[in-house]
């Protein structure tokens, strides 16, 4: 479902086990025009960087079975990974510093709020038309 004006819509990346809190996130996503993808664990989001895919923004969850959310994060900045966001969520505030230390932006606890997500991806949008 890839709209033809691909430059000017966000995609974004949610990794998250829990389906009640990926729809939320993939809701408020929708509401901001992005373009969304949902991976339930780190291994299903390093693999679609690893089959090419690009995102402007991710949004991951800490604790997850097969691969956490900091585990991911290392792995995607390894790959190359550096323009696009990664925002480490959870409810645990000790998730700050295991997102920060693997190479997260910045770390949202839970729940997400609307304005903090629109205020994230305007970020993006503003940075990603910056460079072209």
């Amino acid at each position: 479902m890839a709209s033809k004006n691909q430059g000017s819509t966000p995609r974004a990346l949610v990794i998250e086990d829990i389906k009640v809190d990926s729809v939320i996130i993939l809701r408020m996503l929708e509401k901001l025009n992005c373009e969304v993808t949902v991976a339930r664990n780190g291994k299903e989001a390093v693999d679609l960087f690893l089959k090419g895919k690009t995102f402007d923004i991710v949004l991951s969850d800490q604790d997850m079975p097969i691969m956490t959310g900091p585990q991911a994060v290392v792995k995607i900045r390894a790959m190359g990974a550096t323009q696009v966001k990664i925002v480490g969520v959870s409810a645990d505030f000790g998730g700050m510093e295991a997102f920060m230390q693997a190479g997260a932006d910045v770390f949202v606890p839970k729940p997400i709020k609307f304005e903090t997500l629109e205020s994230m991806l305007q970020e993006v949008i503003q940075k990603k038309n910056m460079h072209g």
